[in-house]
């Protein structure tokens, strides 16, 4: 499979406004929370993200912050986010184009809910067949949850070996938290997002019958 084009940063960001402002508008990034980012060049690695504190329906590409392989603003005015370290970890490991973050209530709850058992398996669902290289909805997707800490030096180091223990897996939630995904392109993890908020909140209302 060929790699996809990087985006330009502006190109980058106006897309991931358009993001934001769809994810608010179905109640998955309220007020303040949520972050989402894009490669925007690789050799050095370049990544437009969201800055701490942006509230997502209200984006309009301008609020839009380029980092480099350390987290460090090379571009635009603001603090990225804490949780920036994790992105460019993602990015790393899972060779992402694009890494998006949201705080639905459904993910919230089900990270909570399933946590002791460590992660949430989800099967049978037709809608399974959204995500990258999954082709029937028997396919079994197992989403790791990952205990929420403030401290990045502690989180990243323990999201890399949940990634690493679970190739396969499309996403992860953090505990009382929220999801993260990824894709080769913002689109991707676009629809990345839309399949597992779809399943999770399936799973969820499921269970209240």
């Amino acid at each position: 499979m060929s790699t996809p084009r990087l985006p330009a940063f502006k190109d980058a960001a106006i897309e991931l406004a358009a993001a934001g402002h769809q994810f608010y508008n179905r109640n998955w990034v309220l007020g303040t929370s949520g972050n989402l980012s894009a490669v925007v060049g690789r050799d050095p690695l370049r990544v437009a993200i969201t800055p701490s504190g942006a509230h997502k329906g209200r984006l309009n590409g301008s609020e839009l912050l380029e980092v480099d392989r350390e987290g460090h603003v090379v571009h635009g005015e603001g603090r990225p986010s804490a949780e920036t370290a994790i992105h460019l970890e993602l990015i790393g490991i899972r060779g992402a184009g694009a890494v998006l973050h949201t705080h639905s209530v459904w993910s919230t709850i089900l990270s909570d809910s399933h946590a002791a058992r460590g992660g949430l398996a989800i099967e049978g669902f037709e809608m399974l067949k959204g995500l990258e290289g999954v082709t029937t909805h028997e396919h079994r997707e197992w989403l790791p949850i990952v205990e929420n800490d403030q401290d990045m030096s502690r989180l990243t180091p323990v999201i890399l070996q949940v990634l690493t223990d679970h190739p396969s897996a499309h996403g992860f939630l953090l505990r009382r938290h929220g999801l993260y995904t990824w894709g080769q392109t913002i689109a991707e993890a676009e629809r990345h997002v839309e399949i597992l908020e779809f399943l999770l909140e399936a799973v969820g209302r499921g269970n209240d019958r």
